[in-house]
């Protein structure tokens, strides 16, 4: 891009040395300054703003490399870094149907449509079987861009199939949480699965097998009042919001301003609900001590 010389400014015999232009530079103004710009898509941090190539983001296990805050990562994606090796996928046979008839601004299976088309994956659970070192789990995670990754039947029976093969196979259940809780579009289908998961991890507890659940951003809702919070250790992502109901209902309900970090994962440390906040870069080897050390495995 061709700049259009502009005439040199005259400067008076008395001007300091040290304001004098450099013969031959010209300062262009923040209108003609050229913009850096990225060959691949970026990601923005939400926190800082800054920007970073998605690839380099991927590496990173999406945390922002500025400011060290932890962006959500895609639910299946999550597990292929969690895992280094996977063997098998569960649940892709299960899927959801329309009982209720339920349509809002739109009817659900056009919403199920979109959500699949948008995210890639056919419901909001994606179940891995894979290994850590030596250690074989099974190893569950959230699809929050799926519909809020709320839970409905199809959710359930992937869960419950996820549990019932780890003791099969007796492994560990390791769930990444992260919800808006249960699917309204199925109505009190979608909350028999609180019951559904609840007796399925029981079973997991009689055969002597841990349920580990690894808390991230967000966790709400009928997801938080069950699988989410019946786990033998609870790890939290730094910074998660975990809760029930939502802070703007629970500041209407009590008539009182809930100031930061209410719901935080830190908060809920102090408080006792969780166990550990453990930064994702540690997450892995974190959760292959707890189940090495649970299941006796040198």
């Amino acid at each position: 891009m061709s700049q259009e010389v502009k005439p040199a400014k005259v400067l008076s015999p008395n001007t300091p040395w040290t304001e004098r232009s450099v013969p031959g530079v010209y300062v262009l103004t923040e209108q003609e300054t050229f913009k850096s710009s990225f060959t691949e898509p970026t990601v923005e941090c939400p926190e800082c703003h800054a920007l970073t190539t998605r690839t380099a983001m991927s590496f990173n296990a999406y945390v922002c490399p500025q400011c060290d805050e932890h962006l959500r990562m895609k639910a299946r994606e999550r597990l292929n870094w969690f895992f280094d090796q996977v063997d098998a996928e569960l649940g892709q046979n299960y899927v959801a149907k329309d009982p209720l008839k339920f349509v809002d601004s739109k009817p659900y299976v056009e919403r199920m449509l979109d959500a699949q088309k948008k995210t890639g994956e056919s419901e909001a659970l994606v179940v891995l079987q894979g290994h850590i070192k030596n250690i074989a789990m099974t190893a569950c995670a959230f699809e929050f861009d799926f519909m809020g990754g709320s839970m409905g039947t199809v959710v359930g029976d992937r869960f419950v199939q996820a549990a019932e093969s780890a003791i099969q196979k007796k492994q560990p259940l390791i769930c990444f949480a992260a919800s808006g809780g249960a699917r309204m579009q199925e109505g009190m289908l979608s909350l028999m699965q609180m019951a559904r998961t609840s007796a399925a991890i029981e079973k997991l507890k009689e055969a002597g097998l841990p349920y580990i659940v690894v808390l991230t951003h967000p966790v709400y809702g009928g997801v938080t009042a069950s699988l989410a919070m019946l786990g033998d250790i609870h790890i939290a992502e730094p910074k998660a919001m975990i809760g029930f109901a939502g802070k703007r209902v629970i500041e209407q309900t009590v008539r009182e301003k809930l100031e930061e970090p209410f719901q935080r994962a830190e908060y809920l440390l102090d408080h006792g609900v969780v166990d550990q906040i453990v930064h994702r870069h540690s997450l892995r080897d974190t959760v292959y001590r707890i189940v090495g050390k649970l299941m006796n495995v040198n």
